[in-house]
């Protein structure tokens, strides 16, 4: 009797471990793993948006003087979250951080200076475009890089999980590239003379350089045009879908270009032109 009624409870053990896994199975991303994220409607029952920014790559995504996030991205998370009626918690990511962030749910959508690429869109889902850019590489005045074949040899700062890297990795393999986590590393790197040149986005280097004489940036357009777009975990179709419908509704009003006045403007002054960074309602021109 007593084997029966273990037998019966190893039954019904194993049916319920098999209905718990296809349960999980069904919440799963594409790669078979449990989902993370949070749902549209969850994100607003909660009354709070998650979004990752940077905290040192001024003017797009920086903390001021007063310990407040401030810059392009940010002005945009702020819309975001007041159209969705939430309050916004910003999360301070590192470059190489990015996709592990939405990957695990730690924020809900990233919006920092997020190049969209091939790679990336393997694990991450993103939104329409909000901004294109290409590469820069800033040197000092004295020993100016103005072509990339002048860095063979040489020592070009850059950031771990950027674009730039790639890019000269697969490019300029006799480059030597020194690599930091933090944008404030490697501006240090460069101001200490701890290399040649570093490279980013032009928007970002061609910012720095009208901040810090002695610098200049000699390539100003490197490597394919690329689009800036925020991005979402895998399968969180209904928060993906929200945020394209709010970039389309956004460029109705002009919203980037009000964005880039109240941020960018002072930056790179009144003869830079807009038009060659902003990108309205998602369609690149």
């Amino acid at each position: 009797m007593k084997r029966k009624n273990l037998f019966v409870k190893l039954i019904t053990w194993s049916i319920a471990a098999l209905l718990l896994a296809g349960s999980l199975a069904g919440c799963g991303g594409n790669d078979g793993s449990a989902a993370t994220f949070r749902t549209l409607d969850e994100i607003k029952e909660s009354g709070k948006v998650v979004i990752g920014v940077f905290s040192d790559k001024a003017p797009f995504g920086y903390v001021d003087e007063n310990g407040d996030y401030q810059g392009y991205d940010v002005y945009f998370a702020e819309r975001i979250a007041k159209d969705l009626g939430v309050e916004v918690e910003y999360v301070s990511t590192a470059p190489a951080s990015r996709v592990e962030y939405v990957a695990t749910g730690k924020v809900d959508i990233i919006l920092a200076n997020f190049t969209v690429t091939e790679e990336r869109a393997q694990q991450v889902d993103f939104a329409l475009p909000y901004m294109k850019v290409k590469l820069g590489v800033v040197s000092p005045d004295n020993a100016l890089i103005t072509d990339a074949e002048q860095l063979n040899g040489k020592t070009l700062i850059v950031v771990k999980g950027t674009t730039a890297e790639t890019y000269f990795e697969k490019n300029y393999p006799n480059v030597n590239l020194q690599k930091y986590d933090e944008y404030a590393d490697a501006y240090n790197a460069l101001l200490d003379g701890r290399g040649d040149a570093f490279s980013t986005d032009n928007t970002e280097v061609l910012a720095w350089a009208i901040q810090n004489p002695g610098f200049t940036v000699g390539i100003d357009a490197l490597g394919n045009a690329d689009t800036i777009a925020p991005a979402v975990q895998k399968g969180n179709t209904t928060l993906l879908d929200w945020l394209n419908d709010e970039i389309a509704a956004l460029g109705e009003e002009n919203f980037f270009h009000a964005d880039y006045a109240a941020t960018l403007a002072s930056v790179y002054g009144d003869a830079a032109n807009p038009d060659n960074l902003v990108v309205e309602g998602g369609k690149v021109e």
